[in-house]
């Protein structure tokens, strides 16, 4: 990495941004929720959701993911296997904790969801809130490019003020707003194993996607939902945020059809459901 290091500036590789770090609301609860954030972001983007069903009966857990929250640096340096590692670690030891664990995700942190959820087959339920599994042409043209150009340009601008609308939660985020070619690489091979996994989830699954979505096409989402086999599915189309719809402007909404999805009590199945 020392070869990179000119790029990314001095910060500590160890040192973990303030606000950014892991939340775990725990009260002893029977039932819990394992969620994880989005490429180059932070448990931020969570806390609301985390707080709104930890007050309504559910431990949650959202872990900081591998190479997120310190240094542009470290996210180069880190690989989608770590993300997955790292992630699969956490909710089995929530479940050594709770005899109750449904994972959930937005963004990126939804592609790892759907991954999880295809290969731990007795999940209750799946909640994909913005998943990151389409990218777009011009991203998959720079990830394949990538070992081209990454080391001699560095970190590209990725921020967009319309992931999420919200001026006071925009000027809040945590996200690094960068990412490099390498890290592009790996989130691409992260979106087509996500992909590859939808047609083998057999938990009952709640996709939630924004109209708006600047990330995500309404078309990629409908695509991806279609593609999930189960019989208990539901599709959630909301309109008054962007990508990151669990801090922008109605993320009541989402909080609530995440709980009820989620259902009531331990073993609580959810009813299949129709697009709204």
């Amino acid at each position: 990495m020392a070869s990179r290091s000119s790029h990314f500036g001095s910060t500590p590789i160890a040192d973990i941004i303030p606000g950014a770090g892991p939340l775990d609301l725990r009260a002893g609860n029977p039932r819990a929720i394992l969620l994880l954030h989005g490429f180059g972001d932070t448990p931020q983007t969570l806390a609301y959701l985390a707080r709104h069903l930890h007050e309504r009966g559910f431990d949650v857990r959202v872990p900081l993911l591998p190479g997120h929250g310190r240094s542009i640096e470290m996210l180069d340096a880190s690989s989608h296997t770590e993300w997955l590692d790292s992630a699969t670690a956490e909710l089995f030891a929530l479940r050594a904790r709770c005899g109750w664990v449904a994972v959930g995700g937005l963004s990126m942190g939804g592609t790892i969801a759907a991954i999880l959820a295809a290969e731990v087959r007795d999940l209750p339920s799946l909640v994909l809130i913005a998943p990151y599994l389409t990218m777009p042409r011009h991203l998959r043209w720079l990830s394949a490019t990538s070992p081209l150009w990454s080391d001699v340009v560095g970190p590209i601008r990725a921020a967009s003020p319309q992931s999420i609308h919200d001026p006071v939660e925009r000027k809040a985020n945590l996200s690094y707003g960068t990412v490099t070619g390498r890290s592009v690489r790996e989130l691409s091979r992260l979106v087509g194993k996500g992909r590859g996994s939808l047609a083998r989830i057999t938990a009952p699954t709640l996709f939630i996607q924004s109209e708006d979505d600047n990330r995500v096409s309404l078309h990629g989402a409908r695509r991806a939902f279609a593609q999930l086999r189960m019989e208990s599915k539901k599709l959630v189309l909301t309109r008054d945020g962007g990508h990151i719809i669990t801090v922008d402007y109605g993320r009541e909404r989402v909080f609530e059809e995440v709980r009820a999805w989620l259902g009531t009590g331990p073993g609580t199945s959810p009813q299949p459901g129709r697009p709204e």
